[in-house]
């Protein structure tokens, strides 16, 4: 036999060796996520399941970085992973592909944020002491306000997601946060229930537990004799009807007394992350709401500084002339600040509703405690001492990486409406944290605004909203524009020109802009100035953010990158000239805003951009 022979036979029999090998072995174990979800009921929107999906792929992903240190598995294994889950999730009775349904690409399951794949790769990215606070913060129980500890410590980790750097919709920078909490820094593990609500958002139904108890009882039973059979089974019977009566009569007591108050606060109830306190609890810890006690006041009622039982101080803030009417506002509320968790936003700790003789419906939200008072505080309060320039580029970095956050980090996305100096608080070390969301809006996924009944403070309401009631992600950095004005400035949104003329910030920083002044919109007798350079474009940014032209002020990312890095601010394109408003046209704006009607409002003079003939500009 020739050698070219040889060499013939010996190659189809390596290639008929490697045509009968089976694919690589996924190396994640799905029994863990099975042995969670066994005997729940998954939902039955589409939508839900993938969301679900996607939360177990990475709880069975941060099992596998605690077994392996790697978070994902090779890219050879990424079609027998999808296998293995596709079939740990048809035997829960669903029928549909996981990855076509869904829009799962199949080399997702292996690619993940920034090209981390290790433990050792992920922890280098971050510092001993972020680490060791979430190692602090998260091993424990993860029920109830262990949780909000837990998932606000994880906020400190690195790197975050990057607009445009997600792996389709599987991984991203956030997710393998959670990852890494759950496997490495909480003791009880991924399969722990509380660690898979807390971290994953994974909610498991346990009445199969119950059934399978109630299934062995009846069996113990079945084995006594038949006369004990007779009056156990007669006996359970009476108790089944008594226990269905008094089940009636409390349903009756139950609507009755939801009729006389708001529904809307049977929602706060499905937040696992919330302590609710009892108005005992509450009067303890505000020594029965002393005046002394009184840190703040508003429209809506009063902040009281509190110490609770643990010696933890925080922030209440109690809701005046309460009712049923009343009840959807303080439910929104509380909705929103527990949906969204991030360094510049306030914490919510929990929350007290009650009624009783004396006091009447009460409804009271608590939070942690600035203690060093507001933004508004600081530049037009009593203190003469002045924020230095470092602070002031601190408190403005920090309050665009919170709005970013709630345009762009939270599901679905969160417009504030009320940004000002009064609603950012200052916290030991001056970073800023943005509160009050009574008037926030949920933004639907792919709108591109929403029309509602116009809301808000004058002199920091866009115009386009103010006029149209067209309200928008940019209407935020609008009112962000003004906040930064102040900031530099140290004057407030709306400028006494004499004792019956005011005019806008924005407009008096444009004029100066315009002729080539930028630095003298900076307040004089700012402690440690910073270099003429950066203030200017500090300047320039402000009065790019708060232009009454929609189209012209960037997002609240774009913000971001500018503040944080060397770009620079782009051109400004031309505004209206800027119209004083005389303060009676001015009382007559706030009258016609608290309408919803604000097409008189005199504060902006409205023209046509024929550049984009379908949309109103001002």
């Amino acid at each position: 036999m020739s050698r070219s022979h040889l060499f013939i036979i010996t190659l189809l029999g390596f290639c008929s060796l490697c045509s009968s090998q089976s694919p690589t072995k996924c190396p994640l174990d799905f029994n863990v996520l099975r042995r969670l979800a066994e005997g729940s009921r998954p939902s039955d929107k589409v939508a839900d399941q993938c969301l679900l999906i996607l939360q177990g792929l990475r709880l069975v992903q941060s099992d596998y970085l605690r077994r392996t240190n790697k978070f994902l598995p090779p890219l050879s294994s990424a079609e027998s992973c999808w296998k293995d889950y596709q079939g740990n999730f048809d035997q829960l009775g669903n029928s549909f592909d996981i990855r076509s349904t869904c829009g799962f690409e199949t080399q997702w399951i292996a690619e993940g944020c920034q090209n981390i794949t290790t433990r050792e790769e992920y922890e280098s990215r971050n510092s001993r002491n972020a680490l060791n606070g979430v190692s602090q913060a998260c091993n424990q129980s993860l029920n109830g306000a262990p949780c909000a500890t837990c998932t606000t410590s994880l906020s400190a980790l690195l790197p975050s997601d990057v607009k445009g750097e997600k792996v389709g919709n599987v991984s991203d920078c956030t997710a393998f946060k959670s990852i890494y909490a759950a496997a490495f820094a909480n003791s009880y593990g991924p399969t722990d229930r509380g660690t898979a609500e807390c971290l994953f958002a994974l909610t498991f139904d346990r009445s199969n537990k119950d059934e399978s108890r109630r299934k062995i009882l009846i069996g113990v039973f079945s084995g006594i004799g038949g006369l004990i059979i007779v009056v156990g089974v007669c006996g359970f019977l009476w108790f089944r009807k008594k226990k269905i009566e008094r089940a009636k009569r409390k349903e009756e007591i139950t609507k009755k007394w939801t009729e006389l108050n708001s529904s809307a606060l049977d929602s706060i109830s499905g937040s696992t992350t919330l302590i609710k306190f009892s108005f005992d609890e509450i009067q303890e810890a505000t020594k029965n709401f002393s005046r002394l006690n009184i840190i703040g006041k508003g429209g809506y009622g009063n902040v009281y500084k509190g110490v609770l039982p643990d010696g933890t101080e925080v922030a209440l803030k109690r809701f005046k002339n309460c009712s049923a009417a009343g009840d959807a506002d303080f439910s929104h509320e509380v909705e929103v600040i527990a949906s969204v968790r991030h360094v510049n936003l306030v914490a919510l700790r929990g929350y007290c509703t009650a009624t009783t003789n004396f006091e009447g419906h009460q409804r009271i939200i608590v939070c942690e405690l600035m203690k060093n008072g507001s933004l508004h505080d600081h530049l037009f309060g009593s203190d003469e001492k002045k924020l230095s320039w470092p602070l002031r580029q601190k408190i403005a970095l920090g309050t665009a990486r919170g709005l970013a956050y709630l345009h762009y980090g939270a599901q679905p996305t969160i417009i504030h409406r009320d940004i000002k100096g009064s609603n950012i608080l200052l916290d030991d070390d001056f970073e800023p944290k943005v509160a009050d969301f009574g008037l926030a809006k949920f933004a639907p996924e792919g709108a591109t605004h929403v029309s509602t009944r116009v809301a808000g403070t004058m002199g920091y309401v866009a115009p386009e909203y103010a006029l149209y009631g067209q309200l928008t992600e940019r209407s935020d950095v609008y009112s962000f524009g003004i906040v930064l004005l102040e900031l530099l400035s140290g004057k407030k949104a709306l400028l006494e020109i004499d004792e019956d003329q005011h005019t806008l910030v924005a407009d008096w920083a444009w004029a100066l802009v315009r002729t080539g002044r930028p630095l003298d919109v900076v307040e004089e007798g700012i402690p440690e100035l910073g270099p003429p350079d950066v203030m200017e474009k500090y300047v320039l940014l402000a009065v790019l953010c708060s232009h009454p032209q929609l189209y012209a002020r960037p997002t609240m990312d774009q913000v971001v990158k500018i503040l944080d890095s060397d770009l620079p601010v782009p051109m400004i394109p031309e505004r209206p000239i800027p119209i004083t408003a005389a303060i009676d046209d001015i009382e007559k704006s706030v009258s016609t805003m608290n309408s919803g009607n604000l097409s008189t409002y005199s504060g902006y003079q409205p023209y046509i951009d024929n550049s984009a003939p379908n949309t109103p500009r001002l």
